[in-house]
């Protein structure tokens, strides 16, 4: 038995599906906090701006959901939600790959677009504290970032559709 079969298919899908969920989080908190620090410096000295800022922040907190998206859809093609068990305990190793694989884009794609969001984002508020009226350049350099994102998760969810 190789060290593989050892985890069986059920652990590698669910592993896979918990990666796509847990590191697009860990992304979007790291990028909503670098873009919360930019924040703070900017509303402290300029309260009026919060609804910009927060619109600015929230967006690397995206890859998080979409992550979450991956992991429900996975876990209802994996027949986890239907209630009924009985095919989950013979997935095969080659099964459990396929799942993981599937769910790799939105876990990378997810971790590493949203820390990349919350630096452009965190450029983007400093856009905002120095020239008001042109915030939506910033905004639209974020909305860029997302786009891979958003292939990230198109990626995840073509690939789960296979099953």
């Amino acid at each position: 038995m190789s060290f593989v079969d050892s985890f069986g298919g059920l652990a590698l899908a669910l592993l896979g599906a918990g990666l796509a969920v847990g590191l697009s989080c860990v992304g979007s908190a790291k990028g909503t906090g670098i873009a919360g620090e930019a924040g703070t410096g900017l509303l402290c000295q300029d309260p009026s701006k919060s609804g910009k800022v927060m619109v600015l922040q929230l967006l690397p907190g995206t890859q998080g959901l979409y992550g979450m998206v991956v992991f429900f859809f996975a876990i209802a093609r994996m027949g986890l939600m239907g209630g009924d068990f009985s095919a989950l305990v013979n997935m095969s190793t080659a099964e459990g790959m396929a799942y993981f694989a599937a769910c790799m884009p939105m876990a990378l794609g997810g971790l590493l677009s949203a820390i990349a969001q919350g630096r452009v984002a965190a450029g983007s508020i400093n856009i905002l504290a120095k020239k008001p009226d042109d915030w939506s350049k910033g905004l639209l350099l974020c909305g860029i970032v997302e786009f891979y994102a958003i292939l990230s998760l198109l990626a995840s969810m073509l690939m789960l559709l296979q099953f």
